[in-house]
């Protein structure tokens, strides 16, 4: 059976037993928690194995606008979303069901403008939901890949490499916050060891009116190899591509908060 995991930023239990309630009507499994937040504890990594269980078919996410401009709890949400995505694909269902009028998807982080946006006082909110479960993923193609590993004891690391080109180099740039490791290695997992070509720390790129602080290697990456990159905070936004002396090759930014 499909499974619907619920994540409530609303920190009402008749609320979440309503919508429970609702979504099992139309005979749907609906499991769920309550939103911890804190970035700290790397708390929002506590759900990150029960959505990536084969059987959850979307995720819907409980939210006041309130809850949706809290950077703390943006920044969460776009972690695991980027890491669900890596390991599920760019086209796996999220919604977000807000208590009031859907909010703006412009005015979401990067990982989150694909989700749905729905409102609670919706009458046929349900079957809306309903019908997003059962319909057929369409897959998404991206030119690069983006995953994220995180606990208390290893820190917070960006995987990053590209999608089925080879990219000469690659380059991490951050802003609100320092990047302090960097590694090359295979795909899917953190390197124990690692040898670093041309490495580069510190350089300085400015794009959509942020600078960004980045480090770059010229190890060359196929779609089976990675760069993964050590960041200490919490950065409003990551910029990332290939890298090469001799030109300036695709970058992308993604927004956290």
């Amino acid at each position: 059976m499909k499974t619907v995991w619920m994540t409530s930023l609303v920190s009402s239990e008749d609320q979440v037993k309503k919508v429970f309630s609702q979504l099992k009507t139309y005979g749907l499994e609906v499991k769920g928690h309550f939103w911890e937040d804190s970035l700290e504890k790397m708390a929002w990594m506590n759900v990150r194995e029960e959505l990536l269980k084969p059987d959850v078919a979307l995720w819907l996410i409980l939210a006041s606008k309130e809850n949706l401009l809290n950077p703390s709890i943006r920044y969460g949400l776009a972690l695991l979303t980027i890491t669900l995505q890596a390991k599920k694909g760019l086209s796996f269902p999220l919604v977000i069901l807000t208590l009031g009028d859907p909010i703006s998807s412009a005015t979401l982080p990067t990982p989150l403008k694909g989700a749905d946006l729905l409102s609670l006082t919706d009458p046929v909110m349900v079957a809306k939901l309903v019908s997003r479960v059962h319909a057929p993923l369409k897959p998404v193609v991206s030119e690069y890949r983006l995953d994220i590993y995180g606990t208390p004891q290893i820190g917070q690391w960006f995987e990053i490499g590209p999608g089925n080109v080879t990219w000469p180099g690659a380059m991490f740039g951050v802003t609100g916050a320092e990047i302090s490791f960097h590694a090359v290695g295979q795909k899917g997992s953190l390197p124990a060891q690692s040898v670093l070509n041309f490495p580069l720390k510190g350089l300085k790129l400015t794009l959509r009116e942020k600078e960004h602080t980045a480090w770059a290697v010229q190890n060359q990456l196929d779609p089976e190899s990675s760069y993964f990159v050590k960041v200490t905070g919490f950065p409003e936004s990551i910029l990332f591509g290939s890298y090469a002396r001799e030109y300036a090759g695709e970058v992308y930014v993604v927004e956290l908060k």
